[in-house]
């Protein structure tokens, strides 16, 4: 292509992200580990501000095996609104095992069959993440250590990409619930406690998905 080609090619994508950046919603990614409470989130978002839900909530590891959007969702706070597309993202992490699904009552053939999507949705989770999303919210369980190698890897690669980053640290119902340990995990980032199953906390989570990603 040469230099100058580069070049045009850099400054027409800069140009058409200035040009479209009012028209088009942006795409919010919520990623994190698997069980973490992400299309519980996701739901309670979508609930809030369109009355409708994105995917099916489930206590067995993996159940969101495919990315899932919902677009056109429109967040209302102090005077302003953000249009976004939500994508709901499968948890990422480094192995799906078929056992983990044998754990809750599952057949074999079923467990080995979700085994393989959900690895097949890490996959496409991350080429969201590499290629497709404009900014990310990033949810960890806060009664889990989150000092781990995917988070670290994910956060990463947030990161390089430049993206904006919101930290949730999820189920602050738990009694077991520890966000200062988040904080200190990935102290470059804002961490906001809530409860996406009992809605604790909601306020500042539009309020910093405006302030983000408006």
């Amino acid at each position: 292509m040469g230099l100058f080609g580069s070049l045009r090619k850099s400054v027409s994508r800069v140009t058409e992200s200035l040009f479209s950046a009012d028209s088009e919603p942006r795409r919010i990614g919520i990623y994190g580990p698997p069980n973490a409470g992400k299309t519980t989130l996701a739901n309670r978002i979508a609930r809030d501000w369109t009355g409708d839900a994105v995917g099916p909530e489930s206590q067995i590891p993996h159940e969101t095996r495919r990315a899932r959007r919902k677009e056109n969702v429109e967040i209302k706070r102090n005077g302003k609104s953000v249009s976004i597309d939500i994508v709901d993202t499968p948890g990422v992490t480094t192995k799906v095992d078929y056992t983990e699904f044998l754990e809750h009552d599952l057949e074999k053939d079923e467990a080995v069959r979700r085994s393989r999507e959900a690895t097949e949705g890490v996959a496409e989770a991350m080429h969201w993440l590499r290629e497709d999303v404009d900014g990310v919210i990033y949810v960890l369980d806060s009664a889990t250590d989150p000092f781990t190698q995917v988070n670290t890897m994910l956060i990463g690669i947030i990161e390089s990409r430049d993206l904006p980053v919101l930290i949730f640290a999820n189920k602050i119902d738990l009694d077991e619930a520890n966000v200062k340990r988040i904080e200190n995990a990935f102290p470059q980032h804002e961490t906001v406690p809530l409860s996406a199953l009992e809605g604790d906390n909601m306020d500042e989570v539009y309020d910093k998905i405006a302030e983000y990603f408006g």
